[in-house]
């Protein structure tokens, strides 16, 4: 990508007169030498792949750990009796997140945004958005292009991988991309669109890899819901014109020396955090003897 900054993105906006999702996508057709149908036919296609995920979520289903499984049914059973604190539409983001969190525990076809252990974060906010007809395809398509942009800077400038920077990096990244892609669908500009994504990370940094008996289950899944609140309001504050003090690439930059910092049992060892617990420890003992 040639983009190494949300800055140059914005500039190249500016002056070539087109939205971040477009630079976005004339950047994806000269890295791969690829015609804008089929850019576009590419990305069309992981939209797909997330709603299929969305539709294929069985409730019934567990992990063969067993540590995870039919939350997102319960979820999703507990909003539709229409007493739920967070109301309608957050309380179907909150379904949405778990249950794509646990179809990849359950070993199901996902798509990593940008990671498979956040892959629940960009479908929660807009796989509700598109069956609510609240955004059509063509808006979340462009919003996935918006994503992606945002994506590609975080990983150029710090890192996506937990096991490099701790979650933050993973859930961090993910809610920084969905705010983008959330402010990018309500008709935002470029300058908000990098607020809200600024906004989302800087409310996750410091938040630590922490796997129970290392795998991609608890605390994982839930930090998917985390991840998808912090999108939400980060694009609500944006597109009401609050900013974030800190510049977006500078917030980039403070996710990495953070992450950096973060001692090595709290990257995607299963050494520390929850994972050191004594029920997280039982529970990795547990599982090695089976």
């Amino acid at each position: 990508m040639a983009y190494e900054s949300l800055e140059e993105i914005c500039r190249f906006c500016e002056a070539e007169a087109v939205p971040f999702w477009r630079a976005v996508l004339l950047d994806d057709m000269n890295e791969r030498s690829a015609s804008e149908s089929t850019s576009i036919d590419t990305m069309r296609n992981m939209w797909q792949a997330m709603l299929d995920a969305s539709n294929a979520y069985d409730e019934t289903l567990t992990s063969q750990s067993g540590l995870v499984g039919g939350m997102g049914g319960q979820m999703e059973a507990w909003r539709r009796k229409g007493n739920t604190l967070c109301g309608d539409f957050v309380s179907e983001v909150i379904a949405q997140a778990l249950q794509m969190g646990e179809s990849n525990a359950c070993m199901k076809r996902i798509v990593a945004a940008p990671t498979a252990g956040a892959c629940g974060v960009l479908p929660a906010v807009l796989v509700p958005l598109y069956r609510e007809n609240r955004a059509e395809e063509k808006q979340i398509i462009q919003a996935l292009y918006t994503a992606a942009g945002i994506g590609q800077v975080i990983a150029a400038r710090a890192f996506i991988a937990g096991a490099s920077g701790g979650c933050q990096a993973e859930i961090g990244a993910a809610a920084s991309m969905a705010a983008g892609a959330l402010v990018s669908i309500r008709g935002g500009d470029c300058g908000q669109i990098i607020q809200a994504a600024a906004m989302a990370l800087k409310n996750l940094l410091g938040l630590v890899c922490d796997p129970v008996a290392g795998l991609v289950e608890i605390p994982c899944v839930k930090r998917n819901v985390i991840g998808a609140m912090s999108a939400l309001s980060a694009a609500d504050m944006a597109l009401a014109g609050i900013t974030s003090r800190i510049p977006p690439d500078q917030v980039i930059d403070a996710m990495r020396e953070v992450g950096e910092a973060i001692h090595v049992s709290l990257r995607e060892t299963g050494e520390g955090g929850v994972a050191n617990t004594p029920s997280g420890k039982e529970i990795a003992a547990r599982l090695m003897i089976k």
